[in-house]
């Protein structure tokens, strides 16, 4: 066990001291999955216990029972952008489990007009052409007891291919670590690691492509792009508490740290790291209908008057489950709830133990 801890306790270390970075990259990989966890404002990492604990706490994985398969669909922006993400998960014994997940967060049939002026400054549609940008994140979850009772670790490795039509692609590789934590009298602690090594990103640029670009607005976009980039590490925090009433009615109460080694607008924030809280209830009866409610994103933000102001993002959600069907549905925003269009979302889980 202590080996176990110690490598895990290394990488944890090596992220936040060793690595300095690019503040932004790969943030689709930061939306988050399942509409159960995205409808308690993604509260759930001492909790998970699903195919879906793949994304958000890879240890969650040692609470299944059998296979079980996932799917999500979200649209955003007004439908311009899609975003999809299918898993599935199985037991290899009583001590360990695997999973796969797949995320693709994608903008199809854009208008490429760089070619519209042919060389004699006529105006041609013919030569308009259609093209995609899309972000796919491919995850290998692998989870294991270990000889304390209650508690589990994870690791994730992650493959991440982004493309923008013909003009530029990168390939991406990172790590994930997670240990969750459960008391005897339904307390559980969880502590995700994202990025723990950071993920490094490798674009190739199509430069008879980008000179498309370059020459369709004389003296702008004259330069390639940065041909790497890299994430920086993450930290999630969460303990979470079940009560039973009368039986049939259940009350989950959670609530997350989320931690990023930079200064933004979080309600906490320092030149070394910023906190942003998260909690998440869900209301269960007869562990069949389940309502949700969340609040997270907490942000100061600066008024025209420079003054602050403290924002957050509620979030709603309602489930049904019957017989190795559940069905989740989540009212939820991804980013700032002051600007962007709130999103309808739909997740589906299958778990193979009603069909054996």
């Amino acid at each position: 066990m202590k080996s176990h801890l110690t490598v895990l306790l290394c990488f944890v270390g090596m992220m936040v001291f060793g690595q300095t970075a690019r503040k932004y990259s790969n943030e689709f990989m930061n939306i988050g999955v399942d509409a159960a966890a995205l409808g308690m404002s993604n509260a759930v990492t001492a909790q998970t216990g699903d195919v879906n604990s793949g994304y958000w706490n890879p240890a969650g994985l040692l609470k299944l029972e059998d296979n079980q398969l996932a799917f999500m669909h979200s649209s955003y922006f007004a439908n311009i952008a899609n975003y999809d993400y299918a898993a599935y998960a199985m037991p290899l014994d009583d001590r360990s489990a695997v999973a796969v997940s797949l995320i693709r967060f994608g903008v199809d049939d854009i208008l490429n007009t760089t070619q519209l002026i042919d060389a004699q400054g006529n105006i041609n549609y013919d030569r308009i052409s259609l093209f995609s940008t899309a972000d796919y994140g491919l995850t290998f979850s692998y989870a294991r007891a270990l000889p304390v009772r209650g508690l589990n670790y994870g690791i994730n490795a992650k493959v991440i291919r982004r493309i923008i039509g013909d003009f530029a692609s990168s390939w991406g590789f990172g790590f994930d670590a997670g240990i969750q934590f459960e008391t005897e009298n339904n307390w559980k602690i969880g502590v995700m690691a994202r990025d723990i090594t950071t993920t490094f990103n490798a674009w190739a640029i199509n430069e008879e492509a980008f000179a498309t670009i370059r020459d369709a607005v004389a003296g702008q976009n004259q330069e390639l792009p940065e041909t790497t980039e890299i994430t920086i590490p993450k930290l999630q925090i969460g303990v979470s508490k079940l009560f039973n009433f009368n039986y049939d009615y259940t009350l989950l109460a959670a609530a997350n740290l989320n931690v990023r080694f930079q200064e933004n607008n979080d309600i906490i924030s320092s030149s070394f790291a910023s906190i942003n809280p998260a909690l998440g209830f869900e209301f269960g009866y007869i562990d069949m209908v389940y309502l949700r409610a969340g609040v997270g994103n907490f942000q100061n933000e600066l008024q025209i008057d420079n003054t602050e102001r403290l924002s957050f993002q509620p979030s709603l959600g309602l489930g049904f489950k019957y017989n190795g069907i559940q069905i989740d549905y989540a009212f939820t925003d991804i980013g700032d709830q002051s600007v962007a269009l709130y999103s309808n979302v739909f997740s589906l889980k299958l778990d193979f133990s009603f069909f054996r």
